[in-house]
């Protein structure tokens, strides 16, 4: 065979090879993916709009409810809903916040976005999500830095949002307010509850009330003795001056 001839048979096994692994891998099955983006995400951006996409992978059962962990430095009070799948409802969590609501078609994607208060100071957020099927079925997107690729794409990486740096003067917002009720301590200047001796007369106060005379029964006993004795000394005045027989 000819030089020629060599090089027209290497590139036709070439084109061929390139054909089957194209066909290899159109035949795979597709892995899809939960992701996240935000136009212009810094770090310390207020008020940022996350837009979320979970793709279906269930050929017999749709999506009802999708759970996102937050990533530190977002607290759930942070978080406002935007808008979502007809029908679904927002709610906050310990760790995050949920959005759910009717079943989707098989086969059909969950889209909905979140509006951040403020983006922490971080070079990336990872937001772990859960995907719950109406058959029950959870795909757990939550693997960190394809730790659980098995080398062929076929990981459960958790959404992640790539942030710029932050803008020149941005500062951290005070933090949101909690629902925390605060009890205030009772305040010292409070009227203390009167003491005993304050509420009982001392024993002064009951002397101080008998001075101002004796009392009427004492005036009486007096009159009766002094009048029994009178009446004993003319009994023996009489006695002594009668002659004996």
């Amino acid at each position: 065979m000819s030089r020629h001839g060599k090089a027209r048979t290497a590139r036709r096994l070439t084109t061929v090879s390139a054909v089957l692994v194209a066909g290899v891998v159109a035949a795979g099955p597709a892995y899809a993916h939960t992701e996240v983006e935000a136009k212009g995400a810094r770090a310390l951006a207020q008020n940022v709009t996350l837009d979320f996409h979970a793709a279906s992978e269930s050929s017999s059962a749709g999506i009802t409810k999708l759970e996102v962990v937050l990533p530190k430095g977002i607290i759930p009070a942070d978080i406002t809903y935007d808008q979502g799948p007809k029908g679904w409802k927002f709610g906050t969590t310990s760790r995050g916040y949920t959005v759910s609501g009717p079943e989707l078609a098989v086969g059909e994607d969950a889209e909905f976005s979140v509006t951040v208060r403020q983006l922490p100071e971080a070079e990336e957020l990872v937001f772990k999500t859960l995907q719950t099927y109406s058959d029950g079925h959870v795909d757990r997107w939550i693997d960190v830095d394809d730790s659980g690729d098995d080398g062929h794409g076929h990981g459960n990486p958790a959404p992640t949002l790539e942030l710029g740096p932050a803008e020149p003067g941005a500062t951290p917002v005070s933090p949101s307010p909690t629902d925390e009720a605060t009890t205030a301590a009772p305040s010292s200047d409070a009227p203390s509850e009167p003491s005993a001796a304050a509420a009982t007369p001392s024993a002064k106060q009951a002397d101080d009330g008998a001075d101002d005379g004796m009392a009427p029964a004492a005036w009486a006993g007096i009159g009766a003795a002094v009048l029994l004795a009178l009446g004993g000394g003319v009994w023996w005045i009489k006695r002594r001056g009668t002659p004996a027989p």
